[in-house]
C-alpha cells in the first residue's frame, strides 16, 4: 500500500464522522445503514406552491425508485412536517425525527422491487429569503429544506419540479424550461432535464427577475436577475451575459459541456450566497457589488464540469469541487493575459505564507469546518499548478479531459484522481499528493512537488501579483464567506 493510500485511509477514517449531512447521525434503521440506505432514486417528480409572503410551501413530491436490498422501513432526509406518505399507492406510516424522515411502508419492500413513494408536506422552507421572494436551494447535505430525498452526492437521478407562485413572479429552476401556464391567477413552472443531479444541486428562486433567453449551439441559455438591482444588477447581467462565452473556454479546456442547458441567476439577496446548481447557477449580488466580476462566473460554470457532472464520492473529496473550479479561474485568467498559472501559484504562494491556518489543513480530507474554506479553494488550485509544472502541460490536461470523459454523469475520489494522473504521467505521484493533500503543514518548494526551478520562497505580498490575483481573491474571500 502505497504511503497516499494509507494516509487517506486514516484521514478519512478520521473525519467520517463530522462530513455526514446534516441529520444523518441520528440513529438509522439497521436495514437501512449501508451508505446507499438500501434503496436507488430514479426520479424526482416535486411540485410545490409557495407565497413569498408567509414564506410557506406546500408541496409534493413522488421519488420512483428501487430497493437495492429487502427493507421493512427506509429513511429520507427531509426537515418540513409531513402530513401523509404514500408507498406504492398505499398509505405509510411514518416518523420525524431532526432532518429524518423514517417512513414504515405497508407491506416489506423486496430486494430489487420497484417503489414510488409520495409525501405531501407544508412548511417554512426557505433558508434565505430575498425581499421579493426567496432562493429554495441546497448545499452539501441541506437540499431537505424544500423537498424530501435521498441527500447523497452518489445518489443521481432526474428531475421535474413544478412550482406555483403568483402570475407576477417568475420561478427559476434547472435544466429546461418545459412549460408556464396560468390557472386563476397562480403561474405554474415546470423545469426538468434528462441528465442526472445529485439532490443539493436542485433548487428553485421565486421573486421579480429579468429574465433574458438565447439558445448557443443548440442549448438553451436563461439567466436572471433581480429586477431593480441597480449598479449591482448591471453588472450581474454583464457577467452573466457572458455564460456562453465561459461555457466555451470549458468545453476547450475540459471536454464537451455536459448538460443541454445552461445559464444562471443573480438574486437580491444581500449575503454572499453562491451555488453551483446543475446547469443554473445561483449567485448573490454581492459578488459585484466593488465592480465587474467574471471570476465567480468562471468558478461556477466549471462546476458544471467538476462537481456536477463529475461528483465527488464523499464529502472528505469536495476538493475535487472547489480545487478544480478555482483552478479553472487561473486558466481564464492565463488566457485572457490576467497571469498566468505560475505567477498565481507564487501569488498565492505569498499571500499564505505565514498563515499557519491556511497550511494546517489537510485539503484531502478537511473536517465539516474546514471543507468550505479558504485552503480548499487556494490550495486546491495551488495543487493543481504543481501537478502541471510536475508532470507537464500536455499531460496535465490530458488528466482533466480524461477525468470529465471517464466519470461523467457519476461519482469518482481523490484516489480515481491519482491513480488518473500516474497512469497518464507514468510517474508515481503518491509522495506528491500526499504533501499537497494530507498534510498539515506547507510542501517543501522541491521539483517533486511540482515547483518551478526558480522559484523564489522569500516572494511575499501582493506587489508582484497578476492582475487578477486581487478579483479572484476577492472571489473566493466572498465564496467562502458565504452559507454555502
Amino acid at each position: 500500500m502505497s504511503s497516499h493510500a494509507r494516509v487517506r485511509r486514516l484521514a478519512v477514517a478520521l473525519v467520517t464522522v463530522v462530513l455526514l449531512p446534516a441529520g444523518a447521525a441520528q440513529a438509522a434503521p439497521a436495514d437501512a445503514l449501508d451508505a446507499g440506505r438500501g434503496y436507488d432514486v430514479d426520479h424526482y417528480n416535486i411540485r410545490v406552491a409557495y407565497t413569498p409572503s408567509t414564506d410557506r410551501l406546500t408541496g409534493n413530491t413522488w421519488i420512483r425508485a428501487h430497493a437495492t436490498q429487502a427493507l421493512s422501513r427506509f429513511d429520507l432526509d427531509f426537515a418540513l412536517p409531513v402530513s401523509r406518505v404514500w408507498v406504492n399507492d398505499r398509505p405509510a406510516s411514518f416518523t420525524s425525527a431532526g432532518h429524518e424522515l423514517v417512513v414504515t411502508p405497508p407491506t416489506a419492500l423486496r430486494e430489487g422491487q420497484a417503489m414510488m413513494v409520495r409525501v405531501e408536506y407544508a412548511g417554512a422552507p426557505s433558508r434565505i429569503r430575498t425581499s421579493s421572494g426567496a432562493v429554495a436551494a441546497g448545499r452539501s447535505g441541506t437540499s431537505e429544506w424544500w423537498y424530501p430525498s435521498n441527500d447523497r452526492p452518489t445518489d443521481k437521478a432526474t428531475y421535474d419540479v413544478r412550482v406555483t407562485v403568483a402570475k407576477g413572479l417568475e420561478a427559476i429552476g434547472n435544466g429546461n424550461l418545459v412549460s408556464k401556464h396560468v390557472r386563476h391567477g397562480l403561474r405554474t413552472w415546470h423545469w426538468g432535464g434528462p441528465d442526472p443531479m445529485a439532490p443539493y444541486l436542485a433548487f428553485f428562486v421565486v421573486g421579480q427577475y429579468d429574465v433574458a433567453r438565447t439558445r448557443v449551439d443548440g442549448h438553451p441559455v436563461v439567466t436572471a436577475v433581480a429586477t431593480h438591482g441597480r449598479r449591482e444588477g448591471r453588472r450581474a447581467t454583464a457577467a452573466l451575459a457572458r455564460t456562453p462565452e465561459v461555457v466555451e473556454f470549458g468545453s476547450r479546456e475540459f471536454g464537451a459541456y455536459p448538460f443541454d442547458a445552461m445559464g444562471g441567476v443573480a438574486t437580491d439577496g444581500s449575503t454572499g450566497f453562491t451555488m453551483e446548481n446543475q446547469t443554473r447557477p445561483v449567485y448573490a449580488r454581492s459578488f459585484w457589488h466593488d465592480g465587474p466580476n467574471v471570476y465567480v462566473v468562471v468558478h461556477q460554470v466549471a462546476h458544471q464540469w467538476f462537481g456536477d457532472s463529475v461528483s465527488v464520492e464523499d464529502w472528505s473529496d469536495i476538493w475535487l469541487n472547489e480545487g478544480f473550479a478555482s483552478y479553472a479561474e487561473w486558466r481564464w485568467s492565463e488566457l485572457h493575459s490576467g497571469g498566468n498559472g505560475r505567477q498565481l501559484f507564487r501569488a498565492a504562494w505569498g499571500d499564505h505564507a505565514g498563515d499557519s491556518a491556511f497550511w494546517s489543513v489537510p485539503i484531502g480530507a478537511p473536517t465539516a469546518r474546514q471543507k468550505s474554506g479558504l485552503a480548499v479553494l487556494d490550495r486546491g488550485a495551488m495543487a493543481l499548478q504543481a501537478l502541471r509544472t510536475r508532470i507537464g502541460g500536455p499531460a496535465f490536461f490530458s488528466v482533466l479531459r480524461a477525468w470529465v470523459a471517464q466519470h461523467r454523469h457519476a461519482n469518482a475520489s481523490t484516489d480515481d484522481f491519482v491513480a488518473l494522473a500516474e497512469q497518464e504521467s507514468g510517474e508515481d505521484l503518491s509522495s506528491f499528493f500526499d504533501a499537497w493533500l494530507y498534510t498539515g503543514e506547507r510542501p517543501a518548494p522541491t521539483r517533486a512537488n511540482g515547483f518551478p526551478r526558480d522559484f523564489d520562497t522569500s516572494s511575499t505580498g501582493r506587489s508582484s501579483a497578476p492582475p487578477s490575483w486581487a478579483e479572484i481573491s476577492r472571489t473566493h474571500a466572498l465564496l467562502t464567506s458565504s452559507p454555502r
